[in-house]
């Protein structure tokens, strides 16, 4: 059984979805705006947040980015109304999990749901990460997440981190594009490619001050992590 938070600023709407959350086995609790929904996630434990994107006081964004910085591996999915791709973009730069318009087909919610909790528990069952790895100037630790050269230390999201890890397995070699997505998202869906370009640009700039180190996109195929000289 599931906790999942629900925030979501229209009351009947809201009802209904928590009522229908809850008879498909799920524990779902209900705040109508950001504020609350702040408040609910630091007092609980929640295996999703649901959070619409258009609310007062603080919205699904800035709420989904509070509950990022105090929590990097918190699943999240957002609800709106909205089609601008722009809102969509905001949502994968944000790191969502997925990112669902209204109206939307339940069965789809409740699919798209498994699907989120099925890859969250395929994380956290990871009991032996790899040792720490280096390459280049880079020093790699996936078990904290971190990046280290002579440019300091940086910290990467648990999704930055594991396509790293992914990369570094296929150093010089392809790293096929639907492999890393199921790996890492559990479905090749348009979706998910897209974020998974994103955390590969944001790769790209945690690496590039070592210009031995390089990410290839091959077209149509996936990527290579090139070391030169490795």
């Amino acid at each position: 059984m599931s906790t999942i938070l629900l925030v979501e600023d229209e009351p009947n709407f809201g009802a209904v979805l928590r009522d229908y959350l809850q008879m498909n086995g799920h524990v779902a609790t209900l705040v109508r705006d950001g504020a609350e929904g702040w408040d609910a996630f630091r007092a609980g434990t929640f295996d999703l947040c649901i959070l619409d994107v258009m609310m007062p006081k603080v919205d699904g964004f800035a709420l989904a980015k509070r509950i990022r910085e105090a929590d990097p591996a918190q699943p999240i999915m957002f609800l709106t109304a909205r089609h601008q791709q722009m809102d969509k973009n905001e949502g994968l730069r944000i790191g969502a999990d997925d990112y669902l318009t209204k109206p939307f087909d339940s069965e789809e919610l409740l699919l798209r749901i498994s699907a989120i909790l099925k890859r969250s528990q395929g994380r956290q069952a990871r009991t032996a990460p790899q040792e720490d790895l280096y390459f280049a100037s880079f020093h790699f630790s996936p078990k904290v997440h971190s990046l280290s050269s002579a440019a300091g230390e940086e910290r990467l999201s648990p999704k930055e981190s594991e396509l790293l890890e992914l990369l570094l397995a296929h150093k010089n070699d392809l790293l096929s594009r639907e492999f890393a997505l199921q790996q890492l998202w559990g479905d090749d869906n348009y979706f998910n490619a897209r974020s998974m370009d994103v955390f590969i640009s944001k790769l790209r700039k945690r690496l590039k001050s070592d210009d031995r180190v390089k990410i290839d996109n091959i077209h149509g195929k996936g990527f290579s992590l090139l070391v030169e000289g490795e």
